[in-house]
């Protein structure tokens, strides 16, 4: 009898994903490509809902660990194990792929076995960025994962300026880890090894904590984006193809934040402190300037993009606040952001499929001819401004109140950046879906066909079960959470 405690299901999805890479490039007609890609995404998805059953959420150690020693000289080790927070990341990383693979079944026609081994390829960078236990090849991953999104953009981006904007995404991005190459570097010399483990155990002086600290967060904040490091991510949201927007904002945007969280806060908890008023500020700035860029938007993608950049601007305000509140909201808000980033995306593209503008000025009156499709877009529009119910609900009141804790003026102008997120959101679904029919740009509607609905009909499910039964994830965050603030208790 095979005991299902005791099996490695890390282990089992990697393979699984590098099997899906090796099966993908020996094939070489369309049909067969996209069916084998899919089939090893719902395998690779099925296994890492095992990896989430059988994972001990009372264990304070990490689990399914795998290690593998790389170099006795260097001290360097391959180590990949799960813990509480990462968790969640994993599976969200994987649960995408599926989605991209069948968002992108019709639309993406050339160079179709590159796209599909770059989307599985992308997978497995992802999944150890978010379980590598050694902050040498946390960076390597990290910056690895530039290398497929780049050729997902400059390849079958859908604009003229895709080249442009997937060079701006990689070097702007690939500039700003810089810094956390160099804090590496420091590290090693002085530490010896890299490794998260010996690194929690060596006592750093006062200036090296915060010095350390800074260049680690001037990386992270690049990739999150936080303001004003953002001017990448609209040109690359507006010119990737709609599989590329999911991944982007779904998933890429939270490797920022999971850094801050993995390593920032708990490696260096006195300079978390001091620059605590910078990152508190520097968010609300964040969060207002998001929105009002919003409102004054022209193109569906970039609405959603600046509105991103908003929600990744609570999740900072939430992990800087410091408390079990503010962390645990901000994870959740993470998780919930990449399930409603990714449905707004997708309802993006179905239009975009369907009359090759997302400008906002080409649109009206969708309602009457797309009665299904204006359905699920109030859905995902009313769950993006957070309303009760939903997942975004549920992180954004946790991180208002964790941020209530630390200033009750922070928390007032956080919420005002809610109402403006309602402003955006409702008058956007207004002049699209309502209005009189544009009918010198729109001359035929179709409703979603089969696979798009179930592709809405899945996100919807999914949004309304975290919202309504948030313990089905914070339960497995307590212990992270703890270990995450134990030196600043």
């Amino acid at each position: 009898m095979v005991d299902f405690f005791n099996i490695n299901w890390l282990f089992v999805l990697l393979t699984v994903n590098l099997l899906g890479v090796i099966g993908l490039c020996s094939l070489s007609e369309a049909r067969y490509i996209k069916i084998y890609s899919l089939i090893s995404g719902f395998v690779q998805f099925f296994t890492t809902l095992l990896l989430w059953i059988f994972f001990d959420k009372t264990n304070f150690n990490v689990q399914y660990n795998l290690i593998y020693g790389i170099s006795s000289k260097l001290n360097l080790v391959y180590h990949l194990g799960v813990d509480g927070l990462s968790l969640f990341f994993v599976l969200l990383s994987v649960f995408l792929l599926p989605i991209c693979i069948l968002c992108s079944w019709t639309t993406v026609q050339h160079r179709v076995k590159e796209f599909h081994s770059l989307l599985h390829l992308l997978t497995f960078l992802l999944i150890n960025v978010f379980c590598v236990q050694d902050l040498l090849l946390f960076y390597i991953f990290f910056e690895g994962i530039l290398i497929p999104m780049f050729l997902i953009i400059g390849i079958w981006g859908s604009r003229d300026r895709k080249i442009h904007a997937a060079y701006q995404f990689f070097l702007y991005t690939l500039a700003g880890s810089v810094l956390m190459l160099l804090a590496i570097i420091y590290l090693y010399v002085n530490v010896g090894s890299t490794h998260y483990t010996v690194l929690s155990m060596y006592e750093y002086s006062v200036m090296e904590n915060r010095l350390l600290w800074l260049a680690l967060f001037l990386s992270f904040a690049v990739k999150v984006p936080m303001i004003p490091f953002h001017i990448w991510l609209p040109e690359a949201h507006v010119e990737a193809p709609t599989a590329g927007s999911v991944i982007l904002a779904g998933i890429l945007l939270k490797m920022g934040t999971y850094g801050l969280l993995k390593f920032s806060l708990p490696l260096f908890p006195e300079a978390t402190v001091f620059f605590h008023p910078l990152v508190f500020i520097m968010s609300l700035i964040g969060i207002i300037y998001a929105a009002c860029t919003t409102i004054r938007q022209v193109d569906l993608k970039k609405i959603i993009a600046y509105s991103s950049v908003g929600h990744m601007n609570y999740v900072t305000l939430g992990i800087l606040s410091c408390n079990v509140y503010g962390i645990e909201g901000s994870i959740y808000l993470m998780i919930g952001h990449g399930l409603v980033s990714s449905a707004l995306f997708l309802c993006v593209g179905q239009l975009y499929e369907r009359y090759h503008t997302r400008v906002v000025l080409y649109y009206g009156g969708l309602v009457f001819g797309m009665p299904v499709f204006a359905i699920y877009f109030l859905f995902f529009t009313l769950a993006n401004i957070s309303l009760p119910g939903t997942s975004n609900f549920i992180g954004e009141f946790l991180v208002l109140v964790g941020t209530l804790s630390s200033s009750t003026l922070g928390a007032f102008i956080a919420s005002i950046g809610v109402i403006l997120g309602a402003v955006y959101a409702i008058w956007l679904y207004n002049r699209v879906m309502f209005g009189s029919v544009k009918i010198e740009f729109l001359k035929k509607f179709s409703d979603l066909n089969k696979k798009e609905f179930l592709l809405s009909f899945v996100l919807v499910v999914l949004i309304l079960i975290t919202g309504i039964y948030p313990s089905l994830i914070t339960d497995y965050l307590h212990v992270s959470t703890y270990l995450i603030l134990e030196k600043q208790l």
